[in-house]
């Protein structure tokens, strides 16, 4: 989109061709309407005629945002996915691979290298599903068409004022649908808030191909959330016989409730604790510290950060979980579900990873295979369709 090289003065409020866009009338005024508004807060003319040439409406962040309502996964399914067989063979090669970095890190936020490495495999698969969507045409979209507009806008500010300080160039400041964006996914303002230059380079780089100054931003958030160094996000825990999960705390006093760790041994008081049981009363049981409060600063979701716990538990080589979420409403376990993935991928029908989870490339696989083998298609997992591959 080019811009005029006309009204660049003062009280110009026309930065913006006219019309700006192969898009609507209305998508075009709010562009001279936020013009105004950017200007005002900060954002200087040079760089809104250098950021916003190329800036487009994005009807695909627009149809993202509206799915967001639909679709809502289990904890045993984020659990899963965080811990997938995939994501932790590369977990593994990239923590060795940045230990040193992680280490030094940990010594000036105090935050440690397996929570840090964690939220970085689950926000970008250890940097490698970073996103490739343009921040600014998608804050600009969603702060035009999307349900929140303020706090799109907010970020849209936030974003020109991140390149107008030169931590990244604008071709390069790419991410998600949503606008969080590098190694750890972060938003435009908690990038202004919590970003640093560990590399000591000038710049605040959580793009680029070196994840170090996004490993030591995350850390700087946890750090400034009010991480608790030494202590446990939560541990799974077994309850005692008879005991009425009704009392949840928050509270100390659990070993003397009767409940012990799942990995055996006493029950280690790490301070206050809540217990958790999202599986319901037959599935694990969980006490919850103060970190994990300070991982839901990250993402506000219970599941979240459970997910992001029981990664870093994996990283750190702790054992897998004891209890068992049960099986699902086609009777099949964590395990059936994995298997199945497995032994689709085998017969030639990808299913792209096995984590367990039957999302769109499960359904795709399981509806190829029962089509070859001329079966109704369906795409739903069952144990049939399991010892059918068997």
């Amino acid at each position: 989109m080019p811009i005029t090289r006309r009204g660049f003065g003062l009280g110009v409020l026309s930065v913006f061709a006219a019309p700006a866009l192969a898009s609507t009338a209305g998508f075009d005024a709010w562009q001279r309407g936020f013009q105004t508004r950017a200007l005002k807060q900060g954002v200087s003319t040079a760089t809104l005629r250098r950021v916003f040439q190329d800036l487009r409406l994005l009807p695909e962040v627009i149809a993202q945002d509206r799915k967001q309502i639909e679709g809502r996964r289990s904890t045993e399914e984020f659990m899963a996915i965080a811990t997938s067989p995939e994501r932790m063979a590369l977990g593994r090669k990239a923590y060795a691979r940045y230990a040193r970095r992680l280490d030094a890190i940990e010594l000036r936020f105090g935050v440690e290298p397996h929570v840090v490495a964690a939220i970085w495999g689950f926000e970008s698969f250890f940097g490698t599903k970073r996103g490739d969507i343009p921040t600014i045409s998608a804050l600009a979209t969603l702060a035009y068409e999307g349900r929140r507009g303020p706090f799109f806008e907010k970020q849209l500010i936030a974003a020109l004022k991140i390149l107008q300080r030169g931590d990244v160039l604008v071709q390069n400041m790419l991410g998600s649908w949503a606008g969080a964006m590098g190694h750890t996914q972060f938003i435009p303002t908690t990038f202004q808030a919590y970003a640093v230059d560990f590399t000591g380079d000038g710049r605040r780089d959580i793009w680029g191909e070196d994840p170090t100054d996004a490993l030591a931003s995350t850390a700087a958030y946890l750090a400034q959330s009010g991480w608790t160094r030494g202590q446990p996000w939560g541990q799974e825990v077994i309850l005692p016989k008879g005991f009425s999960p009704r009392d949840k705390g928050p509270r100390k006093d659990w070993a003397a409730l009767g409940l012990r760790p799942a990995v055996g041994g006493k029950l280690r008081n790490f301070g206050t604790a809540r217990l958790s049981l999202p599986g319901g009363a037959m599935g694990p049981a969980f006490l919850l510290y103060h970190n994990f409060g300070v991982i839901k600063r990250y993402n506000n979701s219970d599941k979240y950060a459970m997910a992001v716990g029981y990664l870093a538990d994996q990283l750190a080589g702790k054992p897998p979980l004891r209890g068992s979420f049960g099986p699902d409403a086609q009777g099949m376990t964590l395990a059936d579900r994995q298997l199945l993935q497995r032994r689709l991928t085998q017969a030639g029908f990808d299913t792209q990873g096995s984590d367990g989870v039957i999302g769109k490339n499960t359904i795709a696989a399981i509806s190829a295979y029962e089509q070859a083998q001329g079966l109704a298609v369906t795409g739903a997992p069952s144990l049939a369709l399991l010892a059918l591959l068997r």
